[in-house]
């Protein structure tokens, strides 16, 4: 889009504003996160795509995905993700995505990092948050249910600090605020959904688009928004997360049945970036990369920090166009995508392979 065309957004919310087209029949929802993700990226400066690294990557990705069988049913088969397909699990879910960021820790040494302790094995990053509700749930602490965030008699800030302790020195970071994300949804979910995450999703009408944007209409703690070159750019990584794992946990039906999943992104993380770069899909300016590299902090909400997130999600949405550009019966979305990058950067993780740290930014998006 050229900055002399009208930014459709604001058109639709003076149109609302003054009632104009009412009548009109209703469109379909769209999150723009992938538009504001291409208008970031035509004018992007310190992050570039190299698009004959993106089409090699598509390929690579595409083999890799065929030769594994990686599906949605993948994660499922994570050890740690909940298996049965009932309310208890989407309230799992809602709580697992609502703290689903910054895990990052300042020790070069791993084993100073936050970590939970669950069935004698220790687990860190994402896994640690997973690990840590399994065993509050097994403490008979009902961590997943929404009343209980409310009720701060029962759910004291120490109970919520004792379902977060760490196995070394190191507490998880952000807690201040995971706390107030979880008080805060707590009341949300009472006074607009009866209490109910069901009644949330029902509102959406099978729609994933739908619910990402109730979500963060909702749900300030979710409603991931930057600024960029004074226009406002949608991210929504924990809004689209959670209706991915709702979606790849039920396996497409129930709770999990959306029928329009090709209108949520990639989730724009630090661990996304780190992977298309290492496929050599992304470029940094010097300045970026020596900041990167030397594990320099970068300001959320920074030009830096929305270039990364933006044009990641662009670049993820140009590896899925090639993929079905090559394979026209590839059954491939951008959340299958990520789901698979998130996987390789992990197990590179733990095989030290990585070629590039992931940036570092403190914020309760990602």
């Amino acid at each position: 889009m050229s900055d002399s065309e009208p930014d459709e957004e604001l058109l639709e919310l003076l149109q609302q504003s003054l009632g104009i087209g009412s009548g009109s029949p209703l469109k379909p929802s769209d999150t723009k996160v992938l538009k504001n993700a291409e208008y970031v990226y035509d004018r992007s400066i310190d992050v570039a795509l190299d698009t004959y690294g993106t089409k090699a990557a598509a390929a690579k990705i595409w083999s890799l995905m065929e030769e594994k069988k990686y599906s949605f049913k993948t994660w499922s088969e994570h050890s740690l993700h909940p298996k049965p397909k009932d309310e208890n699990t989407v309230n799992f879910i809602f709580l697992m995505d609502l703290l689903n960021f910054c895990f990052w820790s300042d020790h070069s040494d791993s084993t100073q990092w936050f970590a939970v302790e669950y069935r004698e094995r220790r687990y860190t990053g994402y896994w640690s948050l997973v690990a840590a509700i399994h065993r509050a749930l097994e403490e008979d602490i009902p961590i997943t249910t929404p009343s209980f965030w409310i009720n701060e008699t029962e759910c004291t800030d120490d109970i919520l600090k004792h379902v977060f302790r760490s196995a070394t020195l190191e507490p998880i970071p952000l807690l201040d605020e995971r706390i107030h994300c979880i008080r805060e949804a707590g009341r949300i979910l009472a006074s607009d959904f009866s209490g109910s995450i069901i009644d949330l999703i029902s509102e959406a009408n099978h729609s994933a688009a739908a619910l990402v944007n109730l979500l963060v209409t909702h749900f300030p703690c979710l409603n991931d928004t930057a600024t960029f070159e004074s226009r406002p750019i949608h991210l929504y990584k924990r809004a689209q997360i959670l209706v991915a794992d709702l979606w790849a946990c039920f396996e497409g039906q129930s709770y999990g049945s959306f029928h329009d999943m090709d209108k949520v992104t990639m989730f724009a993380d630090y661990r996304i970036p780190q992977m298309l770069h290492s496929l050599g899909c992304l470029r940094y300016s010097p300045s970026l990369e020596n900041y990167i590299r030397n594990l320099k902090e970068i300001e959320s909400g920074g030009s830096w920090e929305v270039q990364l997130r933006a044009c990641s999600i662009w670049c993820v949405e140009l590896i899925r166009r090639e993929i079905v550009r090559q394979h026209p019966k590839a059954e491939i979305n951008a959340v299958l995508v990520d789901f698979f990058l998130y996987d390789t950067m992990k197990e590179r993780e733990l095989e030290r392979a990585e070629t590039i740290p992931h940036h570092r930014t403190r914020s309760i998006w990602y």
